[in-house]
């Protein structure tokens, strides 16, 4: 039986089959891209450049406009302030508040429509009842606070502001209208408490006066005893026996509203 004779491969032969294998994957292949510098690679498609040149165009022409809108926004509650340095002494002058050292003009405070009935100076600011309810805070530089007067905007309008702002001492204001007396911290606006004038009765701001620490309010009624007639307030509110008033100190960091806190606990055993 014959034996089929397998032919071995030299080096010779595994050399040319190798270049007729890398010849076939020649023809298979695409043609190369022609070959280009790294810098004829532009960074950005040209057809993006002027997308973006417009997006930042139009982000400037938006920052624009809204710092003019800012500029030109109405001030809040019609304020206009010419500031300068904080003066002594500060009155009501036709439809502004000016305040003056000696003779030089420092500040003039105004309102849009508005016209101040009362001022009050205390240390360095002015403190102003309006024709419209508002009271306000100046100290030259800004306006401080703004608080409005429920229901007395008629009756300032018709009476004025005689007698209206009356300070407690201690940093606190009363503001003394008919239907109620409110106090306000003058460091920063703060309500501090309310004393609301009793069924048929009516505060006389114009007819109110200091007693030492105390200042003593009028209080006509149409029935009622002489005794309920006259109030008696101080900076921790309505004077009466045994109160618990709270502190009208600004609050502090760490520190209780209550300034003795004792007093509103049970007595120790």
């Amino acid at each position: 039986m014959a034996v089929p004779h397998h032919r071995r491969t030299g080096p010779s032969d595994a050399g040319a089959l190798l270049e007729q294998s890398a010849a076939a994957c020649r023809e298979r292949s695409p043609a190369p891209l022609p070959h280009r510098p790294p810098g004829a690679f532009p960074e950005t498609p040209p057809a993006r450049r002027p997308v973006k040149r417009l997006l930042a165009l139009a982000l400037l022409l938006a920052a624009g406009l809204l710092a003019a809108a800012h500029e030109i926004r109405p001030a809040p509650y019609g304020d206009h302030l010419t500031s300068g340095p904080p003066a002594p002494t500060a009155r009501a002058r036709g439809g502004a508040v000016e305040a003056y050292d000696g003779r030089t003009l420092r500040w003039r405070y105004a309102r849009v429509g508005r016209r101040p009935l009362s001022v009050l100076p205390t240390r360095g600011q002015a403190i102003t009842v309006w024709d419209d309810g508002l009271v306000t805070d100046t100290d030259g530089r800004s306006v401080r606070w703004h608080r409005a007067l429920p229901a007395a905007t008629d009756w300032l309008r018709a009476r004025g502001g005689a007698g209206v702002l009356r300070p407690l001492g201690r940093g606190i204001l009363a503001v003394v209208t008919p239907s109620r007396i409110a106090a306000y911290r003058t460091a920063d606006g703060d309500l501090r408490w309310v004393l609301p004038a009793r069924a048929g009765c009516a505060f006389r701001p114009e007819r109110a006066v200091r007693h030492g620490h105390a200042l003593l309010v009028a209080q006509p009624c149409a029935d009622g005893a002489w005794t309920a007639q006259l109030v008696a307030v101080d900076d921790l509110g309505g004077i009466a026996p045994h109160r618990t008033p709270l502190g009208n100190e600004p609050p502090r960091a760490g520190r209780p509203e209550h300034p003795r806190t004792e007093k509103a606990l049970a007595p120790p055993r």
